[in-house]
């Protein structure tokens, strides 16, 4: 049995509800079906992030979808209301902040200037600076930190949930099945067949099936650099109350944390084999994070783990940035993959993107043409500096 549609969004966590909203809020007349093979999203990338948003990176496409996202986010209870009732994210803008050491203090600066270029308010802050923010922070062996109050962090489920029901009530079709493999003819794409066997026909499929969008690809003979990295949380609270809610914090060491309410919440890029693997282990935070959080504020020395959690990186190994756009090789193939862990704060600026992309053939509000597919080919890569 063959049903047939206009648009096939294959993943319906973040990035492919915000394509599907977007098109649909655009004027997109067709009629758009989106495919996620986890109904209640308990594997799903989106819900196990950590929720950040920044503008604090060093290209200046990542710069302008975050501050494009930033925007998008403190009107999104208002915007994607159903019925009346408001989509709450619970954003907290309360900063994100970059320590620094002497080596890295000049990266910094030129990071600044271009963040401000593009009217990030961020600032260079010096060593004694940093307790203004942070009152309790060790600074003996900093040399300063790149903060933005404009930066924050939210929840990111209901980020995505907020989207899958605006998207809903504009018209966008959910189906809760498994996409098994693309269909192609004749350099087209065509559709997909699920493993029911049930396929479903369109001349335009999309792919942000997220950590496992190459596996899709690579089926069709157009493999993408993506491998699924594995990323943990841990949740924990401490004896002693800090005297500020904190911004977003990274550590030179890598290892981050926020609040998460009245608790908190660590992680780091740990470096480990590719794979699909949620679990998650108190090890991960006794070895390497406690250590580490314990020398920079004093209150983290006596910490209880309350939970942790798994998610999974759509790690790009070329340039660890978003493959947005057409695929050069097959008409009708579209990608928005790769985000290696900054899916969610440039979900609202990639589903702008590629609705301008499919509707009208070329960007307008936002270019996202470096993101494209063939800088891989001609080396025309997006290296980001700031990498978390």
């Amino acid at each position: 049995m063959v049903k047939k549609t206009d648009i096939i969004i294959v993943g319906g966590g973040v990035v492919g509800s915000s394509i599907a909203f977007n098109l649909l809020q655009d004027g997109y007349e067709g009629s758009i079906t989106i495919f996620e093979k986890d109904k209640i999203y308990e594997f799903a990338s989106t819900p196990r992030s950590a929720g950040g948003l920044r503008q604090l990176f060093t290209t200046a496409v990542n710069i302008q979808l975050s501050r494009y996202g930033l925007q998008k986010y403190k009107t999104f209870p208002e915007d994607m209301a159903v019925n009346g009732e408001k989509a709450e994210i619970d954003f907290k803008q309360r900063g994100y902040l970059f320590l620094a050491k002497n080596e890295n203090m000049e990266q910094l600066q030129q990071q600044l200037q271009l963040q401000q270029k593009y009217g990030v308010p961020a600032e260079l802050l010096a060593k004694e600076e940093l307790q203004s923010v942070i009152p309790e922070l060790v600074i003996d062996d900093l040399q300063g930190g790149l903060y933005c109050s404009e930066d924050g962090y939210l929840d990111p489920y209901s980020v995505m949930q907020g989207y899958v029901r605006k998207t809903k009530q504009l018209g966008g079709a959910y189906v809760y099945e498994e996409v098994e493999e693309i269909l192609t003819e004749r350099g087209k794409a065509t559709g997909v067949r699920l493993k029911s066997g049930e396929e479903y026909h369109a001349p335009i499929v999309i792919n942000c099936a997220g950590p496992w969008a190459p596996e899709l690809s690579e089926k069709i003979g157009l493999p993408l650099p993506i491998v699924p990295l594995k990323r943990q949380i841990i949740q924990f609270d401490v004896a002693e109350p800090l005297e500020n809610y904190l911004p977003l914090t990274i550590d030179p060491s890598g290892v981050y944390f926020r609040h998460e309410g009245n608790a908190l919440i660590t992680g780091f890029s740990e470096k480990i084999k590719p794979g699909i693997d949620f679990r998650w282990n108190r090890s991960f935070f006794e070895e390497q994070l406690w250590p580490i959080l314990a020398e920079r504020i004093p209150n983290f020395e006596r910490a209880k783990i309350n939970r942790g959690w798994a998610g999974i990186y759509s790690h790009n190994t070329k340039d660890q940035n978003a493959i947005i756009g057409k695929h050069p090789q097959l008409d009708g193939y579209y990608m928005a993959c790769g985000f290696s862990g900054h899916g969610m704060q440039q979900a609202p600026g990639v589903g702008k993107g590629l609705s301008e992309l499919i509707r009208k053939g070329r960007y307008e509000t936002l270019d996202l043409s470096p993101l494209r597919f063939e800088r891989f080919a001609r080396n025309d890569l997006v290296i980001e500096g700031a990498v978390v």
